[in-house]
């Protein structure tokens, strides 16, 4: 898959020895990286601190997480992980995490092995799939519910969907 998104996710890391003694002081740092590079980077900061041996920071302020929520003390190996999959897809990464409430591997795994690609709509998933496997005699195509046949298949369970625009629908099998 290639890169679907111009996401820049970055993280505002602020000082906590200097926040405390009211200065503000923090950087903001490039989340899609290592995890070992944003602590060097942090590292860095709390160095340049007007407090004297600052050792603890908080997350302030993010951007470019597509709508997800960062807490001021989410750990930088999953800030990390989540930045570099919302770099590389998006709104359809941010979309799974949200779907599988944060569970990084979850929603890994998933998008490696249950995508079936971007749709106008569930609806058309449902016929292309229906029209590679079986042919349809033209005198009956039009009688056949796709949309009913869409809805029977998130409903039942066997499929979801992430909707990323409008008509821009990716589409999942459950496991």
């Amino acid at each position: 898959m290639t890169n679907v998104s111009d996401s820049n996710p970055r993280t505002y890391v602020a000082c906590l020895a200097a926040y405390n003694n009211g200065y503000l002081h923090g950087a903001w740092i490039d989340a899609d990286q290592d995890a070992d590079q944003i602590r060097d980077e942090i590292a860095a900061m709390l160095a340049r601190s007007p407090v004297e041996d600052a050792e603890e920071y908080a997350i302030h302020d993010y951007e470019g997480f597509e709508g997800l929520s960062i807490s001021e003390y989410t750990g930088i190996d999953t800030v990390a992980r989540m930045a570099a999959l919302i770099a590389e897809h998006g709104a359809l990464g941010a979309g799974l995490l949200e779907h599988f409430s944060g569970d990084m591997d979850q929603a890994e795994s998933t998008l490696e092995d249950c995508y079936h690609g971007q749709f106008a709509s569930l609806a058309d998933y449902m016929e292309e799939l229906t029209t590679e496997s079986i042919t349809i005699p033209e005198a009956l195509r039009y009688y056949v519910d796709w949309e009913g046949m869409a809805r029977d298949a998130e409903m039942g369970g066997d499929l979801f969907t992430i909707e990323t625009a409008h008509g821009e629908v990716h589409v999942f099998s459950n496991r």
